[in-house]
């Protein structure tokens, strides 16, 4: 990770530290960067989510881009899955999404992606890193004919629906399905593709106004969606966040389905149908131990990432497997996508249902999730802190203390100078007591900071 872009793009509160000047910046960069070793225009298609900042930073990108010579095309508000399909499928250079995902309406971010769908590679990352801190000097602009342009391209959102429609393997008349849109990109799409398939469906915070973004809604605020599926009697409900890259699901009985159990349930599926390649699913080390239990038992085996979807995706890649994903809901079906995609992985759980001939909480019965306790300590250092005799003695009996039965996590944050204490046990006592083990031993010895 650099100075402005962490694991997903360059996120901050807008105006404060993601600017206007930020966002025309990295577009100019990005309009000279893959044009000047062209002889036709270059062409980056970006789309963006409800904030009220993402018109301006739409803008703004806009402008740099066709400072430069090269050509924006704009989905307008749409989701970041959508906007890598296009920029894989469509012969762009580059693609970018202007969203902060789950984050409160005041944040906002540009998240890169490459010409294959994929998230932008470090090497660029840097270059432009490096442009923002004013050490490549300045870059030319286009003159007269040569400035870029401009074009609506909402053809492309529509191209990325009818995709998703295509995906489905049943109809799914008369089935009642609720969808929670965030008040966010998926408002405009999900309905039209579920309504396209047959199904009842029944949609909440579907009508932003540019300050209700995940407000109480969405996966981050699951419990909405779980009154709701039990009020109207439905059959099942997913929910997204902000860009709709995530997807958490209820089940009939208002039961949450976390990224964890939506593994389980499509991996499950997948090997019964012998498609899953390697036999394997991949996951991130914060996945509960009561999936890597019910994997063991189905005999499905497991690989362990980083924090991150892009970890994920990469180990996919690299391995050839082909479903992987993290508990916050960012699931990747890497035989129809490059991203993290929640409507898509709506459609692929009804897939699971349908054909299984079985409710969502059958099918994810026989998984028992761990209570698992984080907490977060500031910390004048972290690589000191964690790094300390005393610190890993002290999770090294609270991992002998578990056992079989539980596990704990000790990481360091990406982001902020903080380190996060996990442990996944039978009870929340027993979590709660040994979090609290490890944090004070990190207090005593003068690592946390006032």
């Amino acid at each position: 990770m650099g100075k402005y872009f962490g694991t997903d793009g360059f996120r901050g509160e807008a105006n404060v530290n993601l600017t206007v000047n930020h966002a025309f910046e990295v577009g100019r960069f990005l309009g000279w960067y893959y044009g000047k070793d062209k002889n036709e225009r270059c062409k980056i298609v970006i789309g963006k989510d409800t904030r009220r900042s993402s018109y301006m930073f739409e803008y703004a990108l806009g402008a740099g881009i066709t400072s430069t010579g090269a050509d924006a095309y704009l989905l307008h508000v749409t989701t970041t899955p959508s906007v890598a399909y296009v920029a894989r499928t469509e012969d762009f250079d580059c693609g970018i999404m202007i969203s902060a995902s789950h984050n409160p309406f005041y944040d906002n971010g540009i998240k890169l992606i490459n010409n294959r769908g994929e998230k932008m590679d470090e090497e660029t990352i840097l270059k432009i890193e490096d442009y923002l801190d004013g050490k490549l000097g300045e870059l030319p602009n286009a003159h007269r004919e040569n400035i870029g342009r401009t074009v609506d391209y909402s053809a492309g959102r529509n191209r990325y629906i009818g995709y998703l429609i295509s995906l489905a393997t049943r109809s799914y008349q008369d089935i009642k399905v609720g969808l929670d849109c965030a008040n966010g990109s998926a408002w405009m799409i999900a309905k039209s593709v579920f309504d396209a398939l047959g199904a009842k469906t029944y949609v909440i915070n579907a009508e932003p106004d540019g300050t209700n973004i995940n407000m109480n809604c969405g996966s981050t605020h699951i419990e909405c969606l779980q009154k709701f599926v039990k009020e109207k009697g439905l059959d099942t409900g997913f929910a997204f966040d902000g860009d709709a890259d995530r997807c958490i699901a209820v089940d009939e009985k208002g039961n949450v389905v976390n990224g964890d159990l939506i593994l389980y349930v499509y991996g499950c599926y997948m090997k019964r149908r012998g498609k899953l390649l390697n036999n394997t699913i991949v996951t991130t080390v914060m996945s509960n131990l009561g999936l890597y239990k019910a994997l063991d038992a189905q005999g499905i085996s497991y690989e362990k990432t980083n924090v991150g979807d892009k970890y994920v995706y990469e180990n996919m890649v690299k391995n050839g497997h082909r479903i992987g994903g993290e508990q916050s809901g960012h699931i990747i079906f890497r035989k129809y996508a490059t991203t993290g995609d929640g409507i898509l992985t709506a459609i692929k759980m009804m897939e699971a249902m349908i054909e299984s001939k079985e409710p969502l909480s059958k099918l994810t019965e026989p998984v028992k999730i761990y209570p698992q306790i984080l907490k977060n300590i500031k910390v004048k250092d972290k690589k000191e802190a964690q790094a300390d005799e005393d610190v890993q003695k002290a999770v090294n009996e609270v991992a002998l203390k578990l056992g079989s039965n539980g596990r704990v996590l000790v990481r360091e944050s990406g982001t902020e100078p903080l380190i996060r204490v996990m442990v996944e046990a039978e009870t929340t006592e027993i979590c709660e007591e040994n979090v609290d083990y490890i944090l004070n031993t990190i207090k005593n010895k003068g690592y946390e900071a006032v």
